[in-house]
C-alpha cells in the first residue's frame, strides 16, 4: 500500500487534534470512526466528512477498511483496545498515558512484537522539530552543564462533574492528564529515568490528584522539578537551567509555534530563540507512515514510552505514601 487508511477509536475531542494532521499529511487518509453506537457514529462521521461510521469499536477493527487506528479513549481502556486492534491487524497510535500498569505496558509491547504490527505513544510534542532541537542543544553543550529543570503544565477544569479525568476508577488526576508532558520532557533531555522521585499531591472531592508536583533526581546531579494541575488558568513551560545560561520555552507542549522561546546568558542578557514551525500533531503521524510503509524504526521508542509510565507511577507511589521513591 501507499496510503494508510486511518480508523478513529471513538469521538473523544482529542479527534479533533489529530484529524487534520491525518488529513495534512501526504500518506495517510481518514477513512472511518467507531462509536458505541451507529446514531453517533453517524453523527460524527457527518460532522467531520468521514465516508464510513461503524456502531462499535469491535465492527471497525475487525473489518478490512481499516489499517491503523489512533485510540483516544479514557486512560483505563487503552490497553485493552490497543492490544484488540493489533491483535485484529491494525497498527496503533494510542493516546498517553500509554497505559495505568507496567503490567498492561508490557501486554500491549508483547502484542506489538508478537503480531508485527507498529505500536506508539501520541506523545506529539515529541515529534516536533523544536523539541528536537532544543534536546540537540543540550547535547550539545549550549547551556554548559545542565543543574535544574523547571516545568509547568496547568489549566482549569471546565466542566468537573462529568469530565473523565476526575474520574479515579477511569485513571483520572493531573500527572496522567498533564503532569506527564514537563515529566517526560525532562527524561527526553536527560535521556532515561530519574535515580529517585519524590511527589506531593492535593485531591479534591473527586477522589483524584487535582493538583500535584513532582521532583526527579538524576545520577549526574541534575534536578528536575515540575508541577501540573486543574485548578488554575491554563499555563505552560519549560525551564532549562545550566552553568552556561538558561533556556525558557513557554509553549512547549500546545501550540509551540504560538509561544517563544528565550535565553538568558551568564550575564543576565535575555534574547529571543528562533525556533522551527510546524503543526503540532502532524509529526507523530508522519512518523506512523515511516514505520508502518517504510519499515523505519518509531522515533519515540516503547522502551521510552515504558519509562514515562515507570516513572509516572513511582510518582504516584511516593504522593501517596509521603516518602522518596528509588527507580
Amino acid at each position: 500500500m501507499d496510503k494508510v487508511r486511518w480508523g478513529l477509536v471513538s469521538t473523544a475531542n482529542i479527534n479533533r487534534a489529530l484529524i487534520p494532521a491525518i488529513r495534512a499529511s501526504e500518506r495517510g487518509e481518514l477513512v472511518a470512526v467507531s462509536s458505541r453506537s451507529q446514531e453517533s457514529a453517524d453523527a460524527y462521521a457527518a460532522k467531520w466528512d468521514i465516508p464510513q461510521a461503524f456502531a462499535s469499536y469491535e465492527a471497525m477493527l475487525d473489518s478490512d477498511e481499516v489499517d491503523a487506528v489512533y485510540i483516544g479513549l479514557p486512560n483505563h481502556l487503552h490497553a485493552e483496545w490497543s492490544i484488540y486492534a493489533l491483535e485484529h491487524g491494525k497498527h496503533v497510535l494510542c493516546e498517553k498515558p500509554f497505559a495505568l500498569t507496567l503490567d498492561e505496558v508490557d501486554a500491549m509491547i508483547a502484542a506489538s512484537e508478537r503480531t508485527g504490527n507498529v505500536l506508539a505513544e501520541a506523545f506529539m510534542y515529541r515529534h516536533h522539530p523544536q523539541t528536537k532541537l532544543i534536546k540537540e542543544m543540550v547535547e550539545n553543550g549550549r547551556f554548559g552543564e545542565i543543574t535544574v529543570l523547571n516545568g509547568l503544565f496547568s489549566f482549569a477544569m471546565g466542566d468537573p462533574a462529568t469530565n473523565v479525568r476526575m474520574k479515579p476508577e477511569w485513571g483520572g488526576g493531573a500527572m496522567w492528564d498533564v503532569g506527564v508532558y514537563p515529566m517526560s520532557y525532562m527524561q527526553n533531555l536527560m535521556g532515561g529515568t530519574p535515580e529517585r522521585v519524590f511527589a506531593t499531591q492535593w485531591v479534591g472531592e473527586s477522589g483524584v490528584d487535582e493538583v500535584f508536583a513532582g521532583q526527579m533526581a538524576y545520577a549526574n546531579g541534575v534536578i528536575g522539578q515540575f508541577s501540573c494541575g486543574f485548578r488554575s488558568p491554563f499555563q505552560t513551560y519549560i525551564e532549562i537551567v545550566g552553568t552556561e545560561g538558561r533556556l525558557l520555552i513557554e509553549r512547549p507542549f500546545v501550540n509551540p509555534q504560538d509561544g517563544k522561546v528565550y535565553f538568558t546568558d551568564p550575564d543576565g542578557k535575555k534574547k529571543k530563540v528562533k525556533m522551527p514551525k510546524k503543526e503540532l500533531y502532524l509529526g507523530e503521524v508522519e512518523d506512523m507512515h515511516a514505520a508502518i510503509l517504510d519499515g523505519q524504526p518509531q522515533f519515540l521508542t516503547l522502551t521510552e514510552t515504558r519509562n514515562h509510565v515507570k516513572t509516572a507511577l513511582a510518582l504516584y507511589q511516593s504522593a501517596n505514601t509521603g516518602q522518596p521513591v528509588t527507580l
